[in-house]
């Protein structure tokens, strides 16, 4: 079911946004009897975490614990409340740390979600109480062929991140065959298996249908909701919440020109993912943007703020209270061809040895091998003063033909296109590829010969790269002694420009721990809750790991969807077994006054 025409109207709960947190709410909430639909703005589900990595931070799981069976809920919290400082906010920690595994547990046992661990470390694993595995999890690969019908409805995952449209596993089990693939006979056939599996999906049904990552977590997630009934209702944006006596009571939605009220009579959850394109807002939350500089978002067009627009016309809050409100990403401006342009988001290319980046005065100026969000952050710093928010990734022939370069892949994938329209540049010495790319010739050439000095032993003693086993993670481990750090000897040279770009947004509307939008006074919107990126992470404006968007906000629309059926259900029927006979969920009592 797709269309808003053929739709009752009237639920129990209307969800808005059909992201992970979006669905994982409506799942838990249609598990505990309630009558759930969901509205999602475009003709496809998924939202931005169809495109994303798909990791989940989830300390302590079973899947965590056997990899590191001495992490304690102690340790979490000194982690938290190490990364998150002023925000640190203990009653929301203790929910999530309550909440996350059992929210695994449930989704696991339940429906087609399933998890697979990953050898993430944290991003920050020195900082006190971080890890060095067992917190990181991931969405298992899927066929999409299990949605029916609906498989045409999933989001693609993004264009300039696939292979010929194949995607490739958040890990570096998955990706090390196809770094290796023209070095390792073992990784040659592991690719050839992939490409060709690939090939026969295309001419059978002209789009990957084997996925992984964001795209199987939102594509299990789907699969879940629509097995239960939970009508996904894609092309029907939300206009407007309906407001009776100071409660929220339903949604006015649909295309323009036909639009309906569907009522919700315990609830609305916004799960509309945050407002990275909305361009006034974030005119005055990102600093880059404040000085005139250029943004590039690889999250949804579509993502415009739509959930905190409408919770702040029924009288919650915004605040801009993060000193970095996004989950910053340096991206690069990708020209397909044929007047079809896309986003490159700089995943794995900073950790490799033989790639550094500068900025326009040719100097370094952070550990190029630090998490995305990091390095972004660390730009913003630097870029103080300068006419533009950028830096340029640099490299030699050796490092371009391992490992290519942002949207450039590896050899023998050619890249002349690449070259001829301006996303690759080129220079003979170092001299010459720096007036091409217009960086500072002195400035490069002093920086490299500096960084090559040390680089040559494995060495950086500027940064320190390698020096974390998060640096070390997404370098190469067939390198050494180094694996983060080799020198740029052998030219040609190459380099590409990277503007500040983000993976959503921080900041977001005022909550109760439970999930309630508050108003500016504290008090709960009765009716009204937000999940997701339309709500302020707990994370207090800090990325210390991978997955601590999925994870956080799949945990909380948890706790969020049963405080909803907590409230709608007698007494008696509160204490029932939720479908499957299993027990309902044991959701630890949060006051609404307290904020998330």
């Amino acid at each position: 079911m797709n269309t808003l025409a053929t739709e009752a109207a009237e639920h129990d709960l209307v969800v808005v946004g059909s992201g992970a947190a979006g669905l994982t709410a409506a799942i838990t909430a249609r598990k505990r009897g309630l009558d759930v639909v969901v509205l999602e703005k475009e003709p496809v589900f998924g939202g931005t975490t169809a495109l994303s990595g798909g990791v989940l931070w989830i300390p302590l799981t079973h899947h965590g614990l056997r990899q590191n069976p001495s992490d304690t809920a102690e340790q979490v919290r000194t982690f938290m409340q190490a990364e998150t400082g002023q925000f640190y906010n203990a009653a929301a920690v203790d929910a999530f740390i309550e909440n996350g595994p059992r929210m695994v547990d449930f989704l696991e046992r339940e429906t087609a979600m399933q998890f697979v661990p990953t050898l993430y470390p944290d991003y920050h694993p020195t900082a006190p109480g971080g890890a060095d595995v067992g917190r990181s999890i991931l969405a298992t690969p899927y066929d999409i062929r299990g949605l029916g019908k609906d498989m045409p409805r999933l989001k693609p995952p993004l264009r300039s991140i696939t292979f010929m449209g194949m995607m490739f596993n958040s890990s570096n089990a998955d990706l090390k065959h196809f770094f290796r693939a023209t070095r390792s006979l073992t990784s040659f056939f592991y690719v050839a298996r992939r490409l060709a599996n690939h090939l026969k999906e295309l001419l059978l049904y002209r789009r990957a249908v084997q996925v992984t990552s964001g795209n199987a977590l939102a594509a299990r997630l789907a699969q879940s909701a629509l097995d239960l009934g939970i009508p996904i209702l894609t092309d029907t944006p939300a206009r407007r919440l309906l407001v009776e006596g100071g409660r929220v009571t339903g949604v006015v939605a649909g295309p323009e020109g036909d639009e309906r009220t569907l009522r919700a009579r315990h609830g609305v959850i916004l799960a509309c993912g945050g407002f990275p394109h909305d361009a006034r807002r974030i005119a005055q939350a990102y600093p880059h943007l404040r000085r005139g500089h250029q943004h590039l978002s690889p999250t949804p067009a579509s993502n415009t703020g739509d959930g905190c627009a409408m919770a702040e016309d029924a009288g919650g809050v915004v605040q801009i209270r993060f000193k970095e409100p996004a989950a910053w990403m340096p991206v690069t401006h990708v020209d397909f061809g044929g007047g079809q342009t896309g986003v490159f988001p700089h995943l794995l290319d900073r950790y490799k040895p033989g790639v550094i980046g500068v900025l326009a005065n040719g100097r370094r100026f952070t550990n190029e091998s630090n998490s995305y969000h990091d390095v972004g952050a660390a730009l913003h710093r630097a870029c103080e003063g300068m006419p533009e928010t950028a830096m340029w990734l640099v490299c030699d022939q050796i490092a371009l033909t391992k490992y290519g370069l942002g949207y450039v892949k590896p050899a023998p994938i050619p890249h002349g296109a690449l070259l001829r329209n301006g996303y690759l540049l080129r220079g003979r010495t170092l001299e010459q590829l720096a007036r091409h790319a217009g960086i500072d010739v002195e400035g490069l050439v002093r920086t490299v010969a500096d960084y090559n000095q040390h680089a040559a032993r494995g060495e950086d003693p500027a940064f320190h790269r390698g020096g974390t086993s998060f640096n070390r993670y997404l370098a190469d481990p067939d390198h050494g002694p180094n694996p983060c750090v080799a020198p740029l000897v052998q030219g040609p040279f190459y380099a590409i420009k990277l503007l500040m770009g983000d993976l959503g947004t921080f900041d977001g509307l005022s909550t109760a721990v439970t999930g309630e939008v508050l108003r500016p006074d504290g008090s709960a919107i009765p009716g009204l809750y937000a999940a997701g990126n339309d709500r302020a992470s707990v994370m207090g404006g800090n990325y210390p790991a991978a997955g601590i968007t999925h994870g956080p906000n799949m945990a909380f629309a948890f706790l969020t969807a049963n405080h909803i059926a907590d409230q709608a259900l007698k007494p008696t029927q509160a204490a029932a077994t939720i479908q499957g006979g299993q027990p309902v969920p044991d959701i630890p009592v949060v006051r609404p006054a307290q904020v998330a």
